[in-house]
Order: structure tokens, then C-alpha cells, then sequence
């Protein structure tokens, strides 16, 4: 009877100790999957949170790194400027270096000239003159211009050189060329000149040949005449002296002609809108038939003539050259009367004309015909000049 109740004992205790263990093996693991589950979402959100850290990182640092190529974008774009000012700045440098280089050249030309070749004489005269005027230089010499002896004998007893200047023709030993050799070897009386001729290049010829001319002679005036002006040397050359011991003098018949705009005038200003609104007039200056400069301003052209500018007109354009500087401006009328009668009645009371020609020609009217008469009525005798108290 007792085992019975043992046995029934045993198996009830082992059926709750069963029922009892399928109880906690199933709380535990319905607790360890919904702590799984729990991991799992956990590892989840915080999957997502280093997704938007990585994301907002990657962005941030994207921003930065476009920031960072603008801000080296702009410091090459202001090294660029830089380099550019820089090297626009070094471009005007070697530009005034350069231009003041060939300054230094010619004064050191001048300078070693001056000490071995250039002889000291007082006035030197430039008669322009072109290729087609072998007849108006031959009616100079049949009247105010000596000739042969007389010419050398001026220059050395009273230092007045006088000489027809030209220059060359576009094509090297041409025709014309050789015809001015030829003339040369027999007068003697040229002043050649490193310049092509043509009628435009007036004003390039006026530099050249107070370049040439200082760097040749030491004078103390230099003087530029057309070939058909009727000049009294000695005249010229007592008036001159009168402005010796000045440092800066322009002389001759000072004007301010209209400026002239229209394609077809003769004398049109190509830089015409230089002188301000139409209708203006040029500046003050001589008119260039005949003028004459001191040795300082002949100097000057000679030293600077890489940077001085060139108008159409040429003696315009040496009028511009001394503006804004020290010069004497000296308007003399006597460089300028007209032809017979007008020179003829100051010759008869002893005040004859240092220069006359005819304002409608802008010289002696049809002067290889007319040169002698003028300077038969209007001259001052071969004898003045030597006379002349320099």
C-alpha cells in the first residue's frame, strides 16, 4: 500500500517538476527572443543614428572641401591679378628704361662728338629742300647763298654753316639719289640727312635734322628755312645775336592758324579732337617758313626725340615740343615781310627784312622765276654779313 502511494507521489512530482520546467523554458525564451528582438532594434536605431552622424559628416565635410576649392580658387585668382600688375608694371619699366636708354645713347653720341669732331660756330642753317627742287636751290645760289670759297670762308672766318639738308630715297641708291651725289660733289653744300623724304614726313625730317645738326656742329642757334624764302644773312645773324646770353629761345613769325578737319583741306590735323572742339585754333607757335632755336632747345629735341610726338603739320609739331617748358616765345615780324613792294620800301630807309615771301604761297611766289628779283631790290649787300657784329 505504501508503495503504491510512493510511486503515485513520484510521478505527480515528476509531472509538475516537468510541467514546471516546459513553464520556465518557455518564459526564458520568450524573454531571450524579446531580448533578441530588443538588440536587434536597438542595434537598428543605432545603425540609423550613425547613418545620419555619417551622413551629416560627409556632408559637412563636403561643404568644407567646396569652401576650401573656392577660398583656392579666389587666392589663384588674386595671385593672377597680382601676376598681372606685376608684370604690366615691369612691361612699363623696361618701356621708360628702354626709352630712356636711347636718351642716354644719343647724349653719350653727343657728348663723345663733342669732345673730338664737333666744331663750335654760331649759327647753323638747314635749308629744307627736296628731290624736284634742283631749281629753286640753284636760284638760291644765283642769290642770297654763297657759293664755293665764300661758303667755307663763311663758316670758318664767322661761324655761319649754311646747307641744304635732305635726306634719301625709299630705295637705296636710286636715281635721285645719285643725282643729289652728283650735285654735292659740285656745290659742297649738303647736309644729308638718315630720313626717307616725302611731303608727309616733314615733321619726322625737322627732328632728324636738329639731331644731326647738334650732334655735328656746336652752334649756338640753330635756324630751318624753306628753299623758296628770301633770307639777308647778315640780318638774320646781327638779330640772333641780340638773344645770345638767352638759354631758351624760339624766334620767327609766331601764329595760331584754324585747325582744319575736313579729309580734303591740304593742311588737315588727322589728330584734330587733340585741340579740343571744332572751330579751335592751334597753339602759338612759328610759322615754318623760317624759325630759329637756341642751342639748349635743339638740345632738348636731340636728347628726346624718341618720345616726342609728331602732328601732320611740322611746324606745328615743333611748337609743341616746348610747350610746358621754359622757352621765350619771340614773335619778330621781320621774319616774315612780304615780297616787293613791301621789303623794297624798308630796304630804301636801311631797315631791310631778315626773311620775305609771300603769305598765299606760304613762300616767294613762282620763286625760280622771282628770287633774284627780290633779292636784288630787298637784299642787304653781299657785304653785310661779313660786316655783321656777332
Amino acid at each position: 500500500m505504501k508503495t503504491k502511494i510512493s510511486k503515485r507521489l513520484s510521478l505527480t512530482w515528476v509531472s509538475l517538476l516537468c510541467i514546471s520546467c516546459f513553464f520556465l523554458g518557455a518564459m526564458f525564451n520568450s524573454r531571450f527572443r524579446g531580448s533578441d528582438s530588443g538588440s536587434q532594434l536597438m542595434l537598428h536605431r543605432r545603425d540609423q543614428e550613425v547613418n545620419v552622424v555619417t551622413e551629416e559628416y560627409a556632408h559637412e565635410k563636403k561643404k568644407s572641401q567646396e569652401k576650401d576649392v573656392i577660398q583656392e580658387v579666389l587666392k589663384t585668382h588674386k595671385a593672377i591679378e597680382s601676376l598681372d600688375k606685376s608684370v604690366s608694371m615691369l612691361q612699363k619699366q623696361l618701356s621708360v628704361r628702354q626709352s630712356h636708354q636711347q636718351i642716354v645713347d644719343v647724349a653719350r653720341t653727343n657728348t663723345s662728338t663733342e669732345g673730338s669732331q664737333r666744331k663750335k660756330v654760331f649759327m647753323v642753317i638747314g635749308i629744307n629742300t627736296a628731290f624736284s627742287s634742283r631749281q629753286r636751290r640753284d636760284s638760291l645760289r644765283d642769290s642770297w647763298m654763297p657759293q664755293g670759297e665764300k661758303l667755307e670762308k663763311l663758316e670758318k672766318e664767322k661761324g655761319i654753316v649754311v646747307k641744304f639738308m635732305i635726306g634719301h630715297s625709299a630705295i637705296p641708291h636710286s636715281i635721285v639719289d645719285k643725282e643729289i651725289d652728283s650735285e654735292d660733289a659740285q656745290y659742297k653744300d649738303f647736309f644729308r640727312l638718315d630720313h626717307v623724304e616725302g611731303y608727309y614726313n616733314l615733321s619726322a625730317k625737322t627732328k632728324t635734322f636738329f639731331s644731326s645738326a647738334v650732334a655735328t656742329w656746336d652752334s649756338e642757334f640753330y635756324v630751318k628755312i624753306d628753299d623758296d624764302v628770301h633770307v639777308n644773312l647778315g640780318m638774320l645773324a646781327s638779330t640772333l645775336a641780340l638773344h645770345r646770353h638767352k638759354p631758351r629761345v624760339y624766334i620767327g613769325c609766331m601764329k595760331s592758324g584754324p585747325v582744319l578737319t575736313k579729309k580734303t583741306a591740304k593742311y588737315r590735323e588727322p589728330e584734330f579732337w587733340k585741340f579740343g572742339e571744332e572751330g579751335n585754333k592751334y597753339f602759338r607757335h612759328a610759322t615754318g617758313q623760317i624759325y630759329a632755336i637756341s642751342k639748349d632747345l635743339a638740345t632738348y629735341i636731340s636728347n628726346n626725340q624718341p618720345i616726342l610726338h609728331k602732328y601732320a603739320n611740322e611746324d606745328v609739331t615743333l611748337g609743341s615740343w616746348f610747350l610746358g617748358l621754359e622757352v621765350e616765345h619771340i614773335d619778330d615780324r621781320n621774319f616774315c615781310c612780304g615780297t616787293p613792294p613791301v621789303c623794297e620800301m624798308r630796304a630804301e630807309v636801311g631797315d631791310v627784312c631778315v626773311a620775305s615771301f609771300d603769305w598765299k604761297c606760304s613762300g616767294v611766289c613762282k620763286s625760280v622765276d622771282r628770287m633774284w628779283l627780290v633779292h636784288a631790290v630787298c637784299g642787304e649787300g653781299d657785304q653785310a654779313v661779313w660786316d655783321a657784329n656777332l
